[in-house]
């Protein structure tokens, strides 16, 4: 069933935190003409693409794009019209509504794509395509991310990535402040540790998402909302903004950030708090899953220094998100053909093992949240190249249902569970320097796997 949290984000745009068709910056293709439910099926020419700015897009995405699929499928050229995550929502939603047709392929998540189905602005690909073409194993991706991608059980748009959310801190700004982070805080231990790290001018005690959209700071805020126990609209719709549970977590999230959160909080949304993270000006950062690929790559030295600890809770035994950035294609776009091949391509098995063999297994986007498959080294050794001498194991694929690793969502941490997690480096500042424990990039990605998997498997 689709987690509380992947309700609550589409409560929260059907309640008015999304205006996306006011502003628009629509960009276009000389390939992409065509009618509502017109356009061709070609398997060539120009395909534009619309994604969000983000380092897996920009820094992996892009150039391999270039390098790779084009010189693959010579009769095919890729435009890519990146954006902000707000102004990526406003400019889709008013290519496809009004049939503008500047996009061959957008990026665009669970919200959207069973909204935009119903509204018959988008192809169906398990019909269109998915059914017809064998080497794209849409029976992999995990249940809870493909049914939020779909309408009437079809797939309107198929996973890049997917995510949940969870904390990161600073363990060496940790300890020499003389606090230990449990592996499943609550929201009130955050905020005491919050208390002690906070350093103004120097370090935030903790950085959260400021800038205004519901995938901005309503990302983070609605898991606060939830697990305070408060929602956006009851079961007869209506509206619990001014109840006590709302309006104390709202109350909190703001105060945490104004007390102990890092200046200008306000113009800040993920990307700018990886680079903060990344400068070591954050001692806590509570954001998605993803951004650990983002730090192993782009910041090493913060990267050997971080820990991690499941999404934060207070009235409720867990609390983080469920997102996944997706591609689909607008109906009536031409070059159709060409479009899913694209679309296939990037959301394939084989794009993660391009990455890995390009960038590293540590640039892989977190497959946890988008495909069943969860690579057992030993198995995976057997299949495929192994990482280079030095660079950590990651788990790899190979179609298994579950790695050992990955439970199903559980009430509180039991001793069972505490040993695991120390096993894996996280909810004890001083594990990488315990005989026998490293953490690395499988620290990483087992945790990550672990909240995406349990975000999506909660009622």
């Amino acid at each position: 069933m689709r987690s509380s949290r992947f309700r609550i984000r589409r409560l929260a745009a059907v309640g008015g935190a999304v205006a996306v068709v006011a502003a628009a910056a629509a960009c276009s293709s000389s390939g992409s003409s065509g009618s509502a439910s017109g356009g061709n099926n070609s398997s060539t020419g120009t395909v534009t693409v619309a994604v969000v700015s983000n380092p897996l897009i920009t820094g992996q995405m892009i150039p391999l794009t270039q390098s790779v699929f084009e010189k693959q499928n010579p009769g095919i050229t890729v435009k890519f019209a990146t954006y902000t995550e707000g102004d990526l929502r406003a400019a889709i939603e008013k290519d496809v509504s009004t049939h503008s047709n500047s996009f061959n392929v957008v990026m665009i998540g669970p919200y959207e794509a069973p909204l935009f189905a119903k509204n018959g602005w988008l192809v169906d690909l398990s019909k269109q395509y998915i059914a017809s073409d064998a080497a794209y194993d849409a029976s992999d991706l995990l249940p809870p991310v493909a049914k939020a991608l779909s309408y009437k059980s079809d797939l309107y748009a198929v996973p890049f990535y997917g995510e949940s959310s969870m904390l990161y801190y600073n363990k060496q700004l940790l300890s020499a402040a003389g606090v230990t982070m449990p592996a499943h805080p609550t929201w009130t231990q955050v905020q005491a540790a919050a208390a002690k790290l906070n350093q103004p001018g120097k370090v935030a005690g903790i950085c959260l998402r400021g800038l205004a959209g519901w995938g901005d700071n309503m990302a983070a805020l609605d898991t606060v909302v939830n697990t305070f126990g408060g929602q956006w609209f009851n079961m007869s719709w209506q509206p619990q903004l001014t109840s006590p549970a709302f309006e104390q977590a709202a109350n909190f999230y703001v105060n945490l950030v104004k007390s102990y959160g890092e200046p200008g909080a306000s113009n800040d949304s993920f990307n700018q708090l990886l680079t903060l993270y990344g400068q070591g000006k954050c001692a806590m950062w509570y954001d998605a899953t993803v951004a650990a690929t983002s730090i192993a790559t782009e910041f090493p030295s913060v990267f050997a220094q971080t820990g991690y600890a499941f999404a934060p809770t207070e009235k409720t035994t867990s609390s983080g998100w469920l997102w996944s950035w997706s591609l689909g294609i607008p109906q009536g776009v031409n070059n159709q053909s060409a479009a899913w091949k694209f679309v296939s391509w990037a959301t394939s098995k084989q794009y993660d093992d391009l990455v890995a063999q390009k960038y590293g297994w540590s640039a892989v986007p977190p497959e946890g949240g988008q495909r069943v498959r969860q690579h057992h080294p030993a198995v995976h050794r057997r299949h495929r190249p192994q990482p280079p001498d030095g660079e950590p194991g990651a788990l790899r694929r190979h179609p298994v249902r579950r790695h050992p690793a990955v439970r199903n969502p559980r009430p509180a941490s039991r001793p069972a569970d505490r040993r695991r997690d120390r096993r894996h480096g996280i909810g004890d500042p001083g594990a990488a320097e315990q005989p026998g424990v490293r953490l690395g990039l499988q620290s990483v990605r087992t945790v990550r796997r672990q909240l995406t998997v349990k975000a999506a498997n909660q009622p």
